[in-house]
């Protein structure tokens, strides 16, 4: 795995969970909808009643697993934050957290530190090469 994968992963983690919170806003929504349908005909079959059940059930199951990539993305993001930490350039720590703790683009990047865009990815390629990965006691550079 190379650095730039290791500290993307935080990334990943965080749009994933994005997507399931819209999930569950849009489960909630459906839930709380409630239409009502007239009609002369008489209606005759059963109704589905077990339908608000089965979302609810859905949203839990949604939210537990949202409860379960939370706590992952913090352990993640410690492990993140010492392997930055270990970068001893300020301007390179700096950058490396800004762009995979905070998430910012590489213009808000330039903007925050004062440098050119060039710079910055000039910049991100040391601070790369700079960062070493522990995976279960081996280091890797």
């Amino acid at each position: 795995m190379t650095a730039k994968d290791y500290l993307s992963q935080a990334w990943r983690v965080d749009r994933v969970i994005n997507a399931k919170l819209a999930q569950v806003r849009s489960l909630r929504e459906l839930a709380t909808r409630a239409t009502a349908t007239w009609s002369e005909i008489p209606v005759t079959g059963s109704r589905n009643f077990q339908r608000m059940e089965d979302v609810i059930v859905k949203i839990l199951d949604l939210e537990s697993e949202i409860n379960a990539d939370i706590l992952n993305l913090v352990d993640l993001k410690r492990d993140i934050v010492a392997a930055i930490k270990a970068v001893e350039d300020e301007d390179l720590r700096t950058l490396l957290e800004l762009r995979y703790l905070a998430f910012q683009s590489w213009g808000e990047i330039a903007e925050d530190m004062c440098f050119s865009k060039d710079h910055i990815f000039t910049l991100h390629r040391k601070a790369l090469s700079a960062i070493k990965i522990t995976v279960k006691g081996v280091e890797k550079q």
